[in-house]
């Protein structure tokens, strides 16, 4: 995240029942988010849903009045849509390579400061999630592909721009969200976490807006209308939401697996 001054001083509430995109996937595009996953690392085109989901396909056409999104060049996978629940599809040009794969990519690293280490164990980071989900109701596996895109889970990563921590926050953002040390892994995702519950929420739990405006700002969605024709800012919506689909299809599958297992011992 990279913008600042939003929200002064923003608490978000803690609600007790929001729309299903933050905990779970709704059964009409259960498989359309699932899928997704299958997709090559190569963006395609990205569709966003009337009910704000959004998913990145290779490419799409219109066959006997439905709308197919295929899922890959060869068109033996894909979605079947009515055209009325597609809001938009627009171009993504190709992600930017994994900071992982290439060190010199993505936020720089902090000289000094924190005294959390700056790589936090799976089990550090799942708790961290898990308690910023139960506060905001986001899903813990969009936290970790949004913390995955912003800082490739390195607590001490500081950005060109001087946005610090694993969710990536602007001091003067931090400090209206009562940030006091960006680069404690719990603070900081509490702080980001309650961001984008906020954006969520403005944005009506349009999840591609939320994002857009996370790294974008909200003025830049607000004067767009949707996603801003930024290069940097659509490559960030298409690399979280694919990151989020491949957790989801990798959390499915163990329950499923879980289930099975559990049907033999029986």
């Amino acid at each position: 995240m990279r913008i600042e001054g939003e929200p002064k001083k923003t608490e978000a509430k803690k609600r007790d029942t929001k729309p299903t995109l933050r905990t779970a996937i709704q059964s009409g595009l259960a498989l359309a988010v699932l899928l997704v996953a299958a997709l090559e690392a190569r963006a395609g085109e990205q569709v966003t849903f009337t009910n704000g989901f959004a998913i990145v396909c290779h490419h799409h056409a219109t066959v006997n009045g439905r709308v197919r999104l295929y899922l890959g060049a060869d068109e033996g996978n894909y979605l079947e849509r009515d055209p009325a629940d597609i809001a938009q599809i627009e171009q993504v040009p190709d992600p930017v390579p994994d900071p992982a794969a290439n060190p010199s990519a993505g936020p720089s690293r902090a000289k000094a400061s924190a005294a959390a280490p700056a790589r936090l164990s799976d089990e550090e980071l799942n708790g961290i999630f898990a308690d910023a989900s139960h506060a905001h109701n986001i899903d813990v596996d969009l936290l970790a592909s949004v913390v995955k895109a912003e800082s490739n889970f390195d607590a001490h990563a500081v950005s060109h721009a001087g946005a610090q921590g694993l969710m990536q926050l602007m001091p003067s953002t931090a400090s209206d969200l009562g940030v006091h040390d960006t680069f404690q892994p719990g603070e900081n995702v509490r702080g980001g976490s309650a961001y984008l519950d906020f954006l969520l929420t403005r944005y009506h739990e349009n999840l591609a807006l939320a994002l857009a405006a996370y790294n974008a700002g909200p003025a830049a969605v607000d004067r767009y209308h949707g996603i801003p024709p930024y290069r940097e800012t659509r490559l960030y919506v298409a690399r979280v939401i694919r990151e989020f689909n491949r957790r989801v299809t990798a959390r499915a599958a163990a329950a499923a697996e879980a289930r099975s297992r559990s049907r033999g011992t029986k």
